[in-house]
């Protein structure tokens, strides 16, 4: 299944992966001894030091990235400074340094959406948050509920705003979101994207998962598994179509009954149908993109929702219109979710002590070697990225 951005590039080497054609794959850092012990600190004039990475060429790719020490001064009225512990890499940003993303990266941007740290100074005026909390940033900086417009929409971090991949980061306040106390920042900076698009697919639209539920979730990326996680939170049946003995496995394990394997299974549309005595799945998350929408269609059942995640690269797949034919169902196209979503998505994390999927964890100087992993395609899991 191809990639899809929710919400990639080698590091130094010569591969390039599928859909980034052209991305030159190189970043002229500061040494080690240059970077490596310097703490961030606090001035007596009330600003703050610490590396940041930006996007400065991006048509240029990994090319155009680079890290330097900068000053953050003090949060203004209704704003908040984070000290950023941890950051996590979404398929959207690898799209971003390619050019193929929906909202083009502003030249000079600090990269990433997600983020997870603490409070350290709050601008007056600041209701939401104070000084030692432990909080995340939604992806959008002000969709905080409502239906979603495009000036909303256009306002997100990583992309035309400031993002994570730095020490500090000064945000609006009505982006701030208090993190669950029993996730690590690692595990914190996961949710952003990826965990509220998933929670989003499963609890909005015009028919949300009730518990009892059948629900089907097409794929295995971060998407995916925290969609198998909520979904088997809530009480549903989950069903997924993935591939490969060692991660049907591990879907079971995060609470997936069944797992069908799309290449042992092509039809695997068919195997739903039986799994659920010809009814079909209630409400199914779609993680992959367009080479298995028909068939999410032909899995679902009469009056249920389709609910399509992520940021798709085109591949010219067509698809046959025969089959929304004696279907009736609703259909929803997501892009992450509000602050009430995320929010509520917390609580449901609290409750039932749910810990997201972390596949690996780098450095904040192996910054490029963690783009690099995600983009092989093969993470179980969230790629991390630990700021000291």
């Amino acid at each position: 299944m191809p990639a899809v951005a929710p919400c990639g590039i080698p590091g130094m080497r010569d591969a390039r992966p599928t859909g980034l054609t052209e991305v030159m794959i190189s970043i002229a850092l500061p040494s080690m001894s240059q970077l490596t012990n310097r703490k961030s600190t606090m001035t007596d004039s009330q600003s703050w030091t610490g590396a940041a990475y930006h996007v400065d060429r991006p048509q240029d790719g990994l090319d155009g990235l680079a890290v330097r020490e900068e000053q953050f001064a003090a949060p203004g009225p209704h704003e908040v400074l984070i000290r950023v512990r941890a950051a996590s890499l979404n398929r959207r940003d690898l799209m971003l340094l390619a050019g193929t993303y929906p909202v083009p990266a502003t030249p000079g941007v600090v990269p990433l959406s997600d983020g997870a740290g603490e409070v350290v100074a709050v601008g007056s005026g600041v209701q939401r948050a104070k000084v030692g909390d432990r909080v995340a940033v939604t992806y959008f900086r002000r969709w905080n509920d409502g239906p979603m417009t495009l000036p909303l929409v256009g306002e997100q971090y990583g992309a035309n705003l400031n993002g994570m991949l730095t020490g500090y980061q000064v945000v609006d306040e009505e982006s701030v979101v208090q993190i669950p106390a029993h996730l690590s920042y690692e595990e914190a900076a996961t949710l952003p994207c990826a965990g509220v698009l998933a929670w989003s697919g499963l609890t909005t639209g015009p028919r949300p998962m009730n518990e009892g539920d059948t629900v089907l979730v097409v794929g295995a990326g971060a998407v995916a598994l925290f969609g198998v996680q909520f979904a088997a939170a809530l009480g549903g049946r989950v069903i997924v179509v993935s591939s490969g003995e060692e991660r049907a496995k591990r879907l079971k394990e995060l609470g997936a009954a069944e797992v069908l394997d799309r290449q042992l299974t092509p039809d695997w549309h068919l195997a739903v149908g039986e799994l659920t005595a010809g009814r079909g799945a209630d409400v199914v998350l779609e993680a992959v993109g367009a080479p298995s929408i028909a068939k999410s269609i032909q899995s679902i059942g009469f009056n249920g929702q389709l609910s399509v995640t992520g940021a798709f690269p085109g591949d010219g797949t067509l698809m046959d219109p025969d089959v929304f034919n004696g279907r009736f169902f609703s259909l929803q196209r997501l892009a992450v979710g509000t602050r009430s979503s995320f929010e509520r998505m917390n609580a449901t994390l609290a409750e039932h002590a749910l810990h997201p999927v972390i596949d690996r964890v780098f450095t904040f100087y192996e910054a490029v070697k963690a783009y690099e992993y995600l983009s092989t395609g093969g993470p179980f899991g969230k790629v991390v990225i630990s700021i000291p």
